[in-house]
């Protein structure tokens, strides 16, 4: 585990290695069974964070160290323009993932400074609303529709079938009508729309304007339509050559250093490369011993059996850090508690009960040490 005096030495560790830069990190959680969307909560933050900048814009150039797997398409469009009021050159740095409204505002920065193992992602969004189907494997829960998932169905009954009679194809579109409402498909038409009106108006946001509008076009249409998989990494090579994303620039050796120990911080802090499992984790507080099977007794009606009560117990798990937004000067951290109560039968079956007690933003503003920052890392 980190802590907050431990990565701010490290954010000021990238800051100077990037040449006296201002680092904003934004990351939220990748790890199974926690992932973490990027939402509109986390605006008011990343402004608190650039109220203390003190420098004049014209001389600020501001880093967003990003890791996140996406989320709303509209947080991009409210961050990368709030950030540029702040400063005269804003970059994104990608130190693991930064997938689909990650990628979104990548697009919107000077440039994309990416590690070796650092990774954009498409932008063709997946839709939930109420109007989409149930998981039949958790009737609770509503399945995403992806957009490609939806023109993908279409092209395999088109292009690899081959039908092209329009009453064949009516009653293609009637059997998706009735596994997905209509509404729901709609809805993926709209965000698809969205998801390109965001990625035009994002790049027309950086202050190189170079790109011309059918190269942008071409970009938008990479990123939305030509990549078939949601979760495709698109690596910075894949990038600059195939999409032409001419501002991805390869970390430098000290930079590269830098942000990979930075992200192992908030990796081992933020528990990223382990399995959210609540059950086994308070069953490992808390074991539950299996009760005693039911008791065969002799009444006057006969051999009855005494059911025994299933035992319980209720585990308040250590909290989880499901995302951080940091800087030197303050750590914004969003904390979520989960409460699991265990049932054990007398067969040995284990079942369990996961609430989220509370799942709130936490500021930490104490002081850190004053000590002369670490090196930045040298390269091996």
């Amino acid at each position: 585990m980190s802590t907050r005096d431990e990565r701010v030495q490290l954010i000021r560790a990238l800051e100077k290695a990037r040449g006296g830069t201002k680092v904003i990190t934004y990351l939220t959680s990748t790890r199974g069974n926690l992932e973490t969307q990027m939402a509109m909560d986390v605006v008011p933050y990343v402004y608190e964070h650039l109220r203390t900048i003190t420098t004049p814009r014209d001389k600020t150039t501001i880093d967003l160290f990003i890791h996140s797997n996406g989320g709303d398409g509209v947080v991009p469009w409210r961050l990368v323009p709030l950030i540029r009021e702040k400063c005269s050159r804003f970059n994104v740095l990608v130190p693991h993932r930064a997938f689909s409204a990650a990628t979104l505002t990548a697009l919107g920065a000077d440039s994309i400074v990416m590690h070796p193992l650092g990774s954009l992602g498409p932008t063709d969004p997946t839709v939930t609303n109420e109007f989409n189907p149930q998981n039949p494997q958790n009737p609770s829960q509503l399945l995403g529709v992806s957009v490609e998932d939806v023109s993908s169905y279409i092209g395999l009954v088109t292009e690899d079938v081959g039908i092209r009679h329009e009453e064949e194809l009516v009653q293609a579109f009637a059997i998706l009508a009735e596994k997905v409402h209509p509404l729901a498909l709609g809805n993926v038409k709209r965000a698809t729309s969205q998801s390109r009106m965001m990625g035009e108006k994002l790049l027309k946001q950086r202050n190189d304007q170079a790109m011309d509008a059918h190269d942008v076009s071409e970009l938008i249409e990479g990123l939305t339509s030509q990549l078939y998989f949601h979760g495709h990494p698109i690596n910075r090579n894949e990038a600059r050559d195939d999409l032409r994303l001419s501002f991805v620039e390869d970390a430098e050796p000290a930079v590269e250093d830098a942000m990979w120990a930075l992200y192992c911080a908030y990796e081992s802090e933020m528990r990223l490369n382990e399995q959210f499992q609540p059950a086994q984790e308070a069953y490992a507080a808390n074991p539950v011993d299996a009760p005693q099977p039911p008791q065969m007794v002799m009444t006057p009606q006969g051999i009855q059996q005494i059911p025994t009560s299933a035992a319980t117990a209720t585990v308040n798990l250590d909290p989880v850090m499901s995302a951080f937004i940091e800087s030197t000067e303050r750590t914004d951290v969003h904390r979520v508690e989960f409460e699991v109560t265990l049932k054990r039968e007398w067969t040995g079956e284990l079942g369990a009960n996961v609430l989220a007690r509370s799942s709130l933003w936490v500021a930490e503003t104490t002081p850190v040490s004053t000590a002369a920052e670490p090196e930045a890392p040298q390269a091996a």
